[in-house]
């Protein structure tokens, strides 16, 4: 199973708490907290909980399926980017994002280059993603 994005950010949020605990960080150098407020790691986290439910209800999905998926977990994620200033998620985060939807469907059983392919798309996500 595909880790959570949203278990990387908090597993360095701890770290960074850890290092300004042990005083090995000064705390005005400790700026995660401020890229990954709790509000959107926990939105976050909902939205990615409901899409991991829908691509284990996928059972030898059609392409419009997939993409029917694909399409609301990005449209969700947009709703949490607009809802942090449009900055929830920086290039990391996008990445991230991105390699998590398409290894999910992937892990689902979906040839997701093959269907990339098939609808000449630049990738799973870029015909919705707003971040």
């Amino acid at each position: 199973m595909v880790r959570r994005p949203t278990d990387e950010w908090r597993a360095r949020l701890a770290e960074e708490a850890a290092q300004v605990a042990a005083g090995t960080l000064e705390p005005e150098q400790a700026v995660l907290a401020r890229f990954f407020p709790e509000s959107m790691v926990s939105a976050t986290e909902r939205v990615l909980a409901s899409f991991d439910e829908q691509v284990r209800a996928l059972s030898a999905p059609s392409d419009d399926e997939v993409l029917a998926v694909v399409e609301r977990v990005v449209l969700d994620l947009n709703a949490v980017n607009a809802d942090h200033g449009g900055v929830a998620y920086e290039t990391d985060e996008r990445e991230e994002l991105c390699a998590y939807i398409e290894k999910s469907v992937g892990e689902a059983g979906v040839d997701v280059p093959a269907l990339v392919a098939r609808r000449r798309l630049e990738d799973l996500t870029y015909e919705w993603r707003e971040w």
